[in-house]
């Protein structure tokens, strides 16, 4: 069975028409800051020494702006051009990616079906998350096709009542919120129809730039003038969280400077924290510390699937199941910074969350 894969591309276009083969410059660029060493990025990137410096003059002669800079006893060092290119491709691979795998899914299985090449696949609804993804590359690797949708938890949870999906994911706080945060997602699920499988205790917290240059350290600095924040879309799991915990601490999220922006994933707001487009942002502790932020830790919380009562006995659940109770998978969460998945796989009734 073949697999769609979608990736986001970008384009830099002079005003002559000329373009730079960017994906390539990019990961030269991306070389050159590790290793301090245009030999060495080279052949990081599997190409010439003269490749490499002809890719970055065709850019400076396009452009007018140099990339890189010889600096005494640092080597060759990114300008901040190079270094703000680099970050406009994270972010636009973090705000893209879950949007492009989920219309690669659907592309898969349509393409599927006029080649008579459809077998069935586990139909999965999810709030973007890491341990989502950890999932699906384990399934997808022992052959388990996924029709994967990452959508916000209210809208999975929405999907597996209208009975367009076999396991929805979504989230829900440990402590004295779990009650409220319920409460978006119960006149959606029937106690007598369906049930929960944990996946993931994980922790949520606020992102700040590496050294918390701003001393962002409560709630309550989110709500400072001198700072910037991004959030996450409406609907989301996170972004209803927060709102939980503001409306506890009394701040209303109106002084909030950037509230009401919306990207789509943990890694996004991550991103803009990285690139300096924001001062603070909420979200898993794993995505801000691939982006090498700081995280002050402010609420554990844990990530369910839900699906009926008869799911587990059918094959694909179950393969699902079987992995998610496996040593290596709960080995692979607990790798994952802020991720517990040490009771990954256990059966809950919804009368016991709700």
């Amino acid at each position: 069975m073949f697999k769609v894969e979608i990736r986001p591309d970008w384009v830099l276009r002079h005003p002559n028409g000329q373009t730079v083969p960017l994906p390539v410059l990019l990961d030269l660029l991306a070389a050159v800051r590790s290793s301090g060493s245009i030999s060495q990025a080279a052949k990081t990137c599997g190409i010439s020494y003269r490749h490499a410096w002809g890719l970055l003059n065709e850019f400076n002669e396009q452009f007018g702006a140099e990339l890189v800079h010889k600096s005494r006893g640092s080597g060759t060092v990114l300008s901040p051009l190079a270094d703000k290119l680099i970050w406009a491709d994270k972010r636009i691979a973090a705000r893209l990616s879950p949007m492009l795998d989920s219309l690669a899914s659907e592309l898969q299985q349509e393409l599927a079906s006029l080649l008579d090449e459809r077998p069935p696949a586990l139909r999965l609804t999810a709030s973007h998350g890491f341990a989502v993804a950890a999932l699906v590359s384990r399934l997808e690797q022992q052959g388990v096709l996924v029709d994967l949708q990452y959508r916000s938890s209210t809208e999975a949870v929405a999907a597996l009542a209208r009975g367009e999906c076999d396991l929805a994911g979504f989230h829900l706080p440990v402590g004295e919120f779990e009650g409220a945060a319920a409460a978006k997602y119960r006149p959606l699920l029937d106690p007598g129809r369906q049930m929960l499988v944990h996946l993931a205790y994980r922790m949520q917290g606020i992102f700040t730039a590496k050294g918390n240059p701003k001393d962002i350290r409560t709630l309550d600095d989110l709500a400072r003038q001198d700072v910037r924040f991004v959030n996450r879309q409406r609907g989301s799991g996170t972004r209803l969280l927060l709102e939980l915990l503001l409306n506890g601490a009394g701040i209303a999220p109106d002084r909030i400077n950037g509230f009401e922006s919306a990207e789509f994933t943990h890694a996004a707001v991550a991103a803009y924290v990285a690139s300096n487009m924001a001062d603070a942002s909420f979200g898993v502790e794993t995505a801000a510390r691939r982006f090498d932020l700081d995280f002050v830790p402010v609420v554990r919380e844990r990530y369910f699937f839900a699906c009926s009562r008869e799911a587990p006995a059918a094959p694909l659940v179950a393969a699902a199941l079987a992995v998610m109770e496996s040593a290596e998978f709960k080995d692979t969460l607990a790798a994952l910074p802020g991720y517990d998945g040490a009771l990954s796989g256990q059966r809950l009734s919804l009368q016991s969350l709700f």
